[in-house]
Parts: structure tokens; sequence; C-alpha cells
């Protein structure tokens, strides 16, 4: 048995790169072999979201507190809220984040292929995020 305590591992700030707006990732497991399973709790505040994005075995989020939004690309965007998992299929372009006026934290996981749990893609324009379902 092992047990990761709470806070043992350091918040991370979401970069630039990968999300608009102030993201907050904290790492709660990484893939030890032969498990392929990565999980971090993200949180987004209000605003804040994603890239556009695929992973290659596919992604569950478990929605833990706030009040969010994610996107299938093609689709339609839906709300998500405390209690809701949301799966990915494996290469599936989305986005996911915080309303425009309410923060959302989740649970992220993800598997490894290769070593490789997701691909980022161009970031979410504004007039995408903000579209009315």
């Amino acid at each position: 048995m092992k047990i990761s305590r709470a806070g043992s591992q350091p918040s991370q700030r979401g970069p630039a790169e990968w999300f608009t707006g102030t993201v907050r990732i904290d790492p709660l497991f990484a893939a030890e072999p032969p498990a392929l399973a990565v999980g971090n709790a993200v949180t987004f505040e209000p605003g804040a979201r994603t890239a556009w994005h695929t992973h290659p075995l596919g992604q569950v989020l478990v929605v833990t507190a706030g009040y969010g939004r994610a996107q299938r690309w093609g689709g339609a965007i839906e709300d998500i809220r405390p209690g809701d998992v949301v799966r990915f299929e494996p290469g599936e372009k989305h986005w996911h984040g915080a309303t425009p006026t309410t923060a959302l934290t989740h649970i992220a996981i993800q598997e490894a292929l290769d070593g490789q749990s997701v691909d980022w893609l161009e970031h979410v324009a504004d007039e995408q995020y903000l579209a009315e379902n």
C-alpha cells in the first residue's frame, strides 16, 4: 500500500500554452508501471479553460466543485456540475473549464500511450467559449 498525502506535491500554475486564464493543477498520482493512468485535480478560475486537445486513450473528468463547461469538436457546449462524470473518447478533440462567472474543479484521469497522455492544440477562441448552446 502507498499513501500520497494531501499537500505532499506542489501545486502548479497551468501553462499559458495549454490554458486561457488562471488554472491551478494539483498532482494526485503519476503512472507507475505497469499502470498507465495519471490523475490531477484541476481548478479553473471564472473564465479559465483548456485549449482544444485530445488524449490518445481518452480522458475521464470527475467534477468535484463549482460549475463549468465542456465541449467536443462539432458538439454543443455542455454544462457540468459536481458529481458529473465526463468521458472523452480516444482522440476526441475537446476543451473544458469554468463558466465566465463561476470557478470549476475537476479530477482529470487519463492514460499515457508511449509516454504521451495529451496532445495540445489551438486555444479556444472567446467566440467559441461564449457561444450559446
